[in-house]
């Protein structure tokens, strides 16, 4: 499905960065976006900054029900920050909650939570129906391997003692 993302510029809060960017809405089966202005007030504008294919695969379907199960279930944009008076590059949108922590685990990119509309919340349900089996817990066994019969770590092994102490052997070179 095309979505359209909606970016807003607003006045930059510090001296290093006089514009800040935030994804703000999104617009389900939007035609091509060339930074169209969409409103404005006072300093403040909403662009159509660009619009992407939002793409669902069957393999994927965990991740959109953990998206869907949030507080407020959301699209993650992703986009490059802008650079000087640049604007920012919008990269990829996704319902997936794994992949947007993985974008978020770069440090690189932002990605900005923005709220799924109805009809955009109502395409991947009916796609999580259609496809999402849900994978039942399996506890793992344990190996029957006895790994308390060896003592390994138990100190230095020139010093007589008795409990779990890690010390250091008395005389020598060094030595006070």
């Amino acid at each position: 499905m095309p979505l359209g993302i909606v970016l807003r510029r607003r006045p930059g809060v510090t001296r290093w960065a006089r514009w800040s960017w935030q994804a703000v809405d999104v617009l389900p089966g939007a035609g091509p976006a060339a930074w169209t202005e969409l409103r404005r007030e006072g300093e403040t504008v909403d662009f159509h900054a660009a619009t992407v294919p939002l793409e669902l695969f069957r393999t994927d379907t965990e991740a959109y029900a953990e998206a869907l199960a949030a507080g407020v279930p959301s699209v993650a944009v992703v986009f490059e920050p802008a650079r000087g008076e640049a604007r920012p590059r919008v990269l990829r949108a996704t319902v997936s909650a794994y992949q947007a922590q993985d974008e978020l685990d770069s440090g690189e990119l932002v990605v900005d939570p923005v709220p799924m509309p109805p009809g955009l919340l109502a395409w991947v349900d009916d796609f999580l129906r259609a496809h999402h089996a849900p994978e039942p817990f399996v506890k793992r066994r344990r190996d029957r391997h006895r790994v308390d019969l060896k003592e390994d770590g138990r100190g230095d092994p020139r010093i007589a003692q008795d409990s779990d102490v890690y010390r250091a052997p008395r005389g020598g070179r060094g030595a006070r």
